[in-house]
C-alpha cells in the first residue's frame, strides 16, 4: 500500500495543477543564486525605447536635410563665383571699349570744330612754282617732341 499511496498523490497533484492552473496555485522552487536584482519595468522601458528611437529618427532627418540643404548652398556659391568673375571681364572689356570709344569720339568732336570754325581750308586754285636750282643740302630738323595722342574731353 505504500507505493499506491504515493501514485495517488501524484495523481492528485496532476490533476489539482491542472484543473486550478498555475496562477491559482505556482509552482514553488528554490532560487539557484541569491541576491538583490533590479527588477525591470519593461512597460517604461518600451515607451522609453519608442521615445528615443522616434527622437533618433528625427536627427537623422534633420541632420540628412543639413547635408541636402549645405550641398544646394555651396553649388549656388560656385554659381555665384562664377557669374561674379564673367561680370568683372565684362566690365573691364567694356571700360576698355568706352575708353576707346571715348577717344574716338574726342577726335570726331575736334574734326566737326574745325569744319565749324572753318579754320582749315581748301585750297581753291593749285599754284605751280619753278624749280629753283640750290646747291645746299638742307637737312631736316629731328624733333624732339614724341607723337602725343591729343584728346579733348567729352
Amino acid at each position: 500500500m505504500n507505493s499506491s499511496a504515493k501514485v495517488r498523490v501524484r495523481e492528485d497533484f496532476y490533476y489539482e495543477q491542472h484543473t486550478q492552473g498555475y496562477a491559482e496555485n505556482p509552482i514553488n522552487q528554490s532560487q539557484v543564486i541569491e541576491g538583490y536584482f533590479y527588477k525591470e519595468n519593461i512597460l517604461k522601458e518600451m515607451a522609453i525605447r519608442k521615445v528615443n528611437m522616434t527622437l533618433c529618427s528625427i536627427l537623422a532627418f534633420f541632420v540628412v536635410g543639413a547635408f541636402v540643404s549645405y550641398y544646394f548652398a555651396m553649388s549656388n556659391e560656385i554659381t555665384l563665383n562664377t557669374l561674379s568673375r564673367q561680370v568683372t571681364t565684362l566690365n573691364d572689356e567694356n571700360s576698355e571699349l568706352q575708353n576707346q570709344l571715348d577717344r574716338l569720339k574726342s577726335f570726331n568732336n575736334v574734326d566737326n570744330m574745325m569744319a565749324q570754325q572753318n579754320i582749315l581750308q581748301k585750297a581753291a586754285n593749285v599754284i605751280e612754282v619753278p624749280k629753283i636750282a640750290s646747291t645746299t643740302a638742307i637737312a631736316t630738323p629731328k624733333s624732339l617732341n614724341l607723337a602725343v595722342d591729343w584728346s579733348i574731353g567729352y
